[in-house]
């Protein structure tokens, strides 16, 4: 399967493939295994060191990262559409904001600032702009007191990926 996510004007943003994994009651998980590739835009591929599983909610406006270990980040989640899958894929637009949570348990609101600058270049709708902000401040406080799913709920699923935990 593939994980398409593109900005708000429609540029091709973060893609990369990755193989389905299951569903629990928090949504549906993705894998990659490390050394699987990934591409932003057009821009040339990278390859990542770590094993990560991703989160897709059903009807939430975030899409969540757990990475394994000793990445230096344990959860990225962005900020996003609701992600809606077709064709094998899973299509989201990114909506620049990140909530990050670090092995050493600081926690980061990211890219405010690019949040606020394309919502003028890219005229985001109100709702969006709305939905935005109250997904990142339900994630900065579920991802600060590791609630679930930010409870080590991905810990079975990355195991499909990442054995050796």
């Amino acid at each position: 399967m593939r994980v398409v996510f593109s900005k708000y004007d429609g540029r091709l943003h973060w893609h990369h493939p990755a193989r389905l994994l299951g569903e629990d009651e928090h949504g549906v998980w993705v894998g990659c295994e490390a050394g699987t590739w990934g591409q932003r835009g057009e821009e040339p591929k990278v390859w990542w060191k770590h094993a990560f599983v991703m989160l897709f909610p059903r009807d939430r406006w975030w899409v969540a990262l757990f990475n394994a270990e000793p990445h230096k980040t344990e959860v990225y989640v962005d900020v996003s559409t609701v992600p809606e899958w077709r064709d094998g894929e899973v299509h989201m637009v990114d909506l620049d904001l990140d909530v990050i949570r670090f092995r050493d348990g600081r926690l980061l609101l990211d890219d405010a600032d690019e949040f606020a600058e394309h919502q003028v270049a890219f005229r985001y709708p109100a709702e969006v702009i709305a939905q935005a902000e109250a997904s990142a401040a339900w994630l900065m406080k579920s991802v600060g007191e590791s609630a679930a799913p930010f409870d080590g709920s991905h810990r079975p699923w990355l195991d499909h990926v990442h054995p050796h935990m």
